[in-house]
C-alpha cells in the first residue's frame, strides 16, 4: 500500500503531458488508486483523475468504471464523481440515465460550486443551454467572491446567456 502525495501525482501528470499518452496515465493513476493507503489526495480524487484520462484517451466505458469506483470509495473529491458519470453517460449516448444522475445530485443537495460548474458545462455541451444556465446561475448565487470558481462561473454564465441571445443582466455586469 502506498502513501500518495500531491507531488507524486503532479509528476505523473507532467510526464503524461510530455508523452501525450492519456491511456498510459490512466492506467498508472488507476494502479496508484488500487495501491492507495493514505495521502494528501483521496483515492476517490485519484480515481476521478484516472477517469478523466480514460475519457481523454477515447475510452468512456473505462472512464465510467473509474467514476463509479470513486463514488463507491466515498472519499472527498473537488467535483462529485457522479457529475463525471453524467457527462460520460451523455458521451455514451445514454442521455436519460445522465439526466437521472444529475437530478439525483440536485435532489441530494450540498453541491459544490465546482460540481455545479461541471454539470452546467456538461448540459451545455450536449445542447441543453437552459438547464446549464440554471445550474450555473444557482452556483453563482450560492458562491461568494472568495470562491475560486466564482469568476469562472460568471464567465460561463455570461457565455451561455450570449448563446441564448439573452440581454445582459446585473450578474453579467460582474464579468471582468
Amino acid at each position: 500500500m502506498a502513501h500518495v502525495t500531491r507531488e507524486h501525482l503532479d509528476r505523473l501528470l507532467e510526464q503524461a503531458l510530455l508523452a501525450d499518452d492519456h491511456s498510459s496515465l490512466a492506467r498508472r493513476l488507476y494502479d496508484v488508486a488500487l495501491g492507495y493507503s493514505s495521502g494528501d489526495v483521496s483515492r476517490a480524487s485519484i480515481l476521478v483523475l484516472a477517469a478523466e484520462e480514460w475519457r481523454a484517451a477515447g475510452q468512456p466505458a473505462r472512464a465510467l468504471e473509474c467514476f463509479q469506483r470513486a463514488v463507491e470509495d466515498g472519499g472527498e473529491s473537488l467535483v462529485d464523481p457522479r457529475a463525471g458519470i453524467a457527462d460520460t453517460l451523455f458521451e455514451l449516448d445514454r442521455p436519460d440515465e445522465a439526466r437521472e444522475v444529475i437530478e439525483t445530485i440536485r435532489a441530494e443537495g450540498g453541491i459544490t460550486t465546482a460540481t455545479s460548474h461541471t454539470i452546467a458545462e456538461t448540459l451545455v455541451a450536449y445542447g441543453d443551454l437552459r438547464s446549464g444556465l440554471e445550474w450555473v446561475t444557482q452556483a453563482v448565487l450560492a458562491s461568494d467572491e472568495d470562491d475560486p470558481e466564482h469568476d469562472a462561473l460568471l464567465r460561463t454564465r455570461y457565455r451561455i446567456r450570449v448563446d441564448l441571445g439573452l440581454p445582459e443582466d446585473e450578474l453579467d455586469a460582474l464579468v471582468s
